[in-house]
């Protein structure tokens, strides 16, 4: 039996490699979170349409996916998302909403605590 490995791509890995470092600088729960669900093997990791984070998220809120976001699905609300990697449709529809996509290492500079932020999944 295969030894479970996680990541392979040797961005992410770094990614989560910065993440956990920042993770124990700051104390942050939010930061150690987010780069456990990021170094998760390839078939349980996270994709979310734009379509379910119109449903679960508020005007003006910062969402934070660890993994991709897709370009299915509208969004009619400026939000800040932040994730490891974005579909060109996905960021296009997010601009033009009047929103901002951010990477996970923006947000992490930014806000390393996670002040009023919510994970989707």
């Amino acid at each position: 039996m295969a030894k479970r490995t996680g990541p392979t791509n040797p961005l992410l890995r770094q990614l989560v490699k910065n993440l956990k470092k920042q993770s124990f600088e700051h104390k942050s729960k939010f930061l150690k979170d987010i780069s456990d669900k990021l170094n998760k093997p390839r078939r349980q990791r996270i994709e979310v349409n734009l379509s379910h984070i119109e449903r679960q998220a508020k005007k003006g809120e910062t969402i934070v996916v660890p993994g991709v976001v897709m370009g299915f699905g509208e969004l009619s609300k400026p939000l800040t998302i932040s994730a490891w990697r974005f579909t060109g449709s996905a960021k296009e529809k997010i601009e033009s909403s009047k929103g901002k996509a951010l990477t996970i290492e923006e947000l992490a500079k930014d806000n390393p605590k996670g002040n009023k932020t919510r994970i989707i999944c």
